[in-house]
């Protein structure tokens, strides 16, 4: 008692002693408010002030950001889908290039094998011709043989203007062959000339068509990088929401049997290179993983992973146990009014009023999820009705056993409630 004397007395220069008077009809009354008592209340108000603060803050920040993971979600899924179309469409410039040089290549092996055909040509009838000289080289000895034998034994005129003339024309047929034995050379020169341009032509155009058919390599080597990258996170996606992969990806194939796949396997000639063959293999792969991540993109838009407010609000409630009873929904406090939307694609299962729930939502979505909108102070949609994820269909209220206007927002997997939180926590780490 004496210690709380020592401390009123020191805080009394402070905190002066207060009295509350309490004046009735017939008599008036104090109550005596001590330094200590003061200090007390002042304390105990501005912790508690702190701590609706404090409170407050962490509720805006996380509508915020859980407001803006849809938005985050698309926005990476749009940039990502831009990157792969433009690789796609310069692998498949590269492509073109690639056939456009082994075109050009072909045609310039075409040219050498002419060139070396005329070659070959132009060197036969060289050998013919020279064939031909040294006959006439030998006719033309002979003949001078028999004119000077001639000349020994005639010795007359008339026999030495035949050797003469026969002389005169075998040196014309020689002039002759030599004349066509110099053409038949250039010819031959500028066939060498031809075929060696030809071949350098070629080996260039080789060359070219190695560069495109390595940098078309490097592009599905990047593509391929890309949705592998991509893909896992989606898988980690439906296993933390406690749904198997490959299960989701039959079931939404069944789904779109009939209308063929988004994508479509790009035909490659392999000619039997074994090389060609690898990298149409490796395309043919990269398909296959678009179309599972196209195949996830549809079954994500069938999940509840968006928030069922886009305006502000608290959350007063979360999933798990309250009050020694389990609270199997987010419960989110705002203005009544504010707009309600689908979270993922469905069919509206019911509408109307039931039991504690008040007006009540309830969405019938694939892969054995509903989710349930209570508490609304109106309804705007109907039983039966098809709904896309984001749309319209209801008003905050304050309708059924509730203490005051809020959203009552409960995911069901196969009939037994699970936290929306995790669908909506598993969509924001997907970026």
């Amino acid at each position: 008692m004496n210690v709380l004397n020592r401390v009123n007395s020191s805080l009394e220069r402070i905190l002066p002693e207060q009295r509350l008077f309490l004046r009735s009809d017939d008599a008036t009354r104090f109550v005596r408010l001590r330094p200590l008592t003061q200090l007390a209340g002042i304390l105990g108000i501005t912790t508690a002030f702190g701590w609706l603060l404090v409170a407050s803050s962490i509720l805006v920040i996380d509508a915020i950001s859980s407001g803006s993971s849809r938005d985050q979600m698309v926005r990476a899924q749009s940039a990502f889908e831009t990157r792969l179309d433009q690789l796609s469409a310069e692998r498949d410039a590269r492509a073109a290039e690639a056939l456009a040089a082994q075109n050009r290549f072909a045609v310039a092996l075409d040219q050498v094998s002419a060139m070396q055909s005329k070659l070959l040509a132009s060197e036969e009838r060289r050998r013919e011709l020279e064939t031909g000289m040294k006959v006439v080289q030998s006719t033309l000895r002979e003949a001078i043989t028999e004119r000077d034998h001639a000349q020994k034994i005639a010795g007359s005129d008339e026999g030495l203007d035949a050797e003469a003339e026969r002389a005169q024309e075998a040196s014309i047929a020689l002039d002759i062959l030599s004349g066509e034995l110099r053409t038949a050379a250039a010819e031959r020169r500028e066939a060498i000339d031809a075929a060696s341009a030809a071949l350098s032509e070629a080996a260039e155009l080789e060359l070219q068509r190695d560069e495109i058919i390595a940098r078309n390599d490097e592009i599905l080597a990047q593509l391929e990088s890309a949705v592998t990258v991509s893909v896992e996170p989606l898988d980690d996606l439906f296993r933390s929401v406690g749904m198997n992969p490959e299960e989701v990806l039959d079931t939404i194939r069944q789904g779109y049997s009939g209308e063929g796949g988004p994508l479509t396997a790009t035909a490659y000639s392999t000619r039997g290179d074994a090389a060609l063959s690898q990298r149409e293999a490796k395309a043919k792969q990269i398909i296959v993983t678009l179309d599972q991540m196209n195949t996830y993109r549809i079954a994500m838009q069938k999940l509840p992973l968006v928030m069922p407010l886009k305006d502000a609000y608290r959350l007063t409630s979360g999933f798990g146990r309250r009050w020694g009873r389990m609270h199997e929904a987010l419960d989110m406090a705002g203005p009544v009014g504010t707009p309600v939307y689908a979270t993922a694609d469905g069919v509206v299962s019911h509408a109307g009023r039931q039991g504690a729930y008040g007006n009540l939502i309830k969405i019938q979505h694939e892969l054995d999820n509903e989710t349930r909108y209570a508490h609304l102070s109106r309804i705007r949609v109907k039983p039966g009705q098809r709904v896309s994820q984001g749309d319209l269909i209801g008003d905050m209220g304050n309708t059924g056993r509730s203490t005051g206007p809020h959203l009552h927002y409960e995911v069901r997997r196969k009939g037994r409630a699970v936290d929306p939180m995790s669908f909506i926590k598993a969509a924001s780490n997907v970026q």
